[in-house]
């Protein structure tokens, strides 16, 4: 399969409508359409409508109707519903995967694993917790209860697109509400797919409803509804400041999954084979997604006298990634999103070149032999500063920076001293000493000596990366309300 091939009718999903109320309706007269582009070939795939703040109300209008017979439903007819659409998305992961792979141009490999693999676990693993989770405790004379927090608009990105609609979707099924989700314009096709799947399983009308357009009118519509209940966005520290203004004009609940610039230690008790070892994983966790990543680890921080060793390992782990169609099995570095991201993520290198970083690999010049696609050299920096742009600003992109530090404490020091608390990472060979450091980070989640990711743990951050968590139990009770009943 190559790029092209993925403008094939039976794998993109019907688009130009909007789900709402369990049927599929036209949008609101009108109304604008966005154009959504392969990455790769700089093609266009698909057009979807753009709605408006009157179609946003019919679906929280639908929403409404749906939740007050959904949050009373048993849990094992949840349970039911949750396994039916992880059965379903396990047997077409190969679609989703090429879906998003087209809009947004993850290597396919990955893409079956993380964007269609995912999105499955998470249905599947809710249709599990669904059953153990503890929805009420007795304290004293009181008879404790989790309820449903009601209707959830739900704003989701571009970056994983299918995983991150999963992530709050599936739970907020399981808690008993129904959603709104607004998913990124630039990357919607996985919804209308599990749109498709949740109508073919018989989630009743109103319990899911789809409407995409942009976020300063469907996400600012949802946000500041006065008939939602609660907002889970994941996107920009940006977007959400802006979210988090117009809920609290209703007080309604708010979770936001946001960015990150997140920190890797290499502790100097790493030598040898482990510190290859090391770098090339942080390597990896920084380049996932061709960098689109909110967690990816982005600074690698690492002992003064270790900085040249350092820098030959990542140069060699950089130049080594294939860059190129992400429909190639080779590949593991996709094209940027869009075009105007893949510049933004230029500027920001042209940026760390003047403020004095020193280019070790990679740079703005085109990809050799990639003459369409919206593609970026895999670049390293290092003799990076404490406080430079691209040492504190989130990229998004396939770009490291390597930091000297000259002591623990220092290290630590540096590693928190950003607005952005997501993610981490620490390397060591005294293990309890490298747990010692993790839990100095002021982050949501830390990976010790390559930890892998956990899809039942709790997701989220500290500071203005966010507020909330999303997987697993955690994940389930953000989507309930807390009743306390005396008896």
């Amino acid at each position: 399969m190559t790029a092209t091939d993925t403008t094939a009718t039976d794998l993109i999903p019907a688009h130009d409508r909007f789900y709402i109320g369990g049927a599929w309706v036209d949008p609101d007269p009108g109304y604008r359409t966005h154009d959504v582009v392969n990455a790769t070939t700089e093609q266009v795939i698909a057009r979807v409508p753009l709605g408006s703040a009157r179609d946003v109300d019919r679906a929280v209008a639908a929403a409404q109707t749906g939740f007050h017979a959904w949050s009373q439903t048993d849990l094992d007819t949840r349970a039911q519903l949750l396994s039916a659409v992880h059965a379903r998305l396990a047997d077409q992961a190969e679609r989703i995967a090429a879906v998003v792979t087209s809009e947004m141009g993850m290597p396919i490999a990955t893409s079956v694993l993380i964007q269609a693999g995912m999105p499955a676990w998470s249905f599947g693993s809710m249709a599990r917790l669904v059953r153990d989770f503890p929805w009420q405790e007795e304290i004293g004379n009181s008879l404790v209860v989790r309820e449903p927090v009601g209707v959830v608009g739900a704003i989701t990105p571009w970056n994983y697109p299918l995983h991150q609609v999963a992530a709050k979707v599936a739970p907020a099924i399981a808690a008993g509400c129904s959603v709104v989700l607004k998913p990124s314009e630039v990357a919607p096709l996985s919804a209308f797919l599990l749109a498709e799947i949740l109508d073919e399983v018989g989630l009743p009308a109103g319990v899911f409803n789809l409407v995409t357009g942009e976020g300063p009118v469907v996400g600012e519509a949802l946000a500041g509804h006065p008939d939602v209940d609660m907002i889970s966005l994941t996107g920009s520290t940006r977007a959400g400041r802006r979210v988090g203004e117009l809920a609290a004009q209703t007080v309604k609940r708010v979770s936001l999954e946001l960015g990150g610039k997140s920190a890797n230690i290499i502790l100097d008790d790493v030598t040898g084979d482990e510190l290859t070892q090391a770098v090339v994983d942080g390597i990896g966790k920084c380049f996932l997604n061709s960098g689109q990543t909110c967690t990816a680890f982005t600074r690698m921080l690492v002992p003064r006298d270790r900085l040249a060793q350092v820098e030959a390992i990542a140069r060699f782990a950089a130049e080594s990634a294939t860059v190129g169609d992400p429909f190639d099995p080779a590949t593991q570095l996709g094209p940027m999103v869009t075009r105007s991201h893949r510049e933004t993520v230029r500027g920001y290198i042209r940026t760390g070149l003047d403020e004095g970083a020193r280019l070790v690999t990679g740079g703005t010049e085109p990809v050799d032999g990639l003459h369409t696609g919206w593609f970026v050299r895999p670049t390293v920096f290092s003799d990076v500063i404490p406080g430079m742009t691209i040492e504190q600003e989130e990229i998004f992109g396939p770009v490291l920076s390597i930091i000297a530090y000259d002591s623990e404490d220092e290290a630590v020091q540096i590693a928190n001293d950003t607005m952005y608390g997501l993610a981490g990472g620490v390397w060591g060979a005294d293990r309890a000493r490298a747990e010692r450091v993790a839990r100095r980070l002021r982050t949501g989640m830390v990976d010790i000596n390559g930890g892998a990711f956990n899809p039942l743990q709790p997701f989220g951050g500290y500071k203005q990366s966010g507020n909330g968590r999303e997987l697993g139990t955690h994940g389930l009770a953000e989507f309930t309300e807390v009743k306390a009943i005396q008896r």
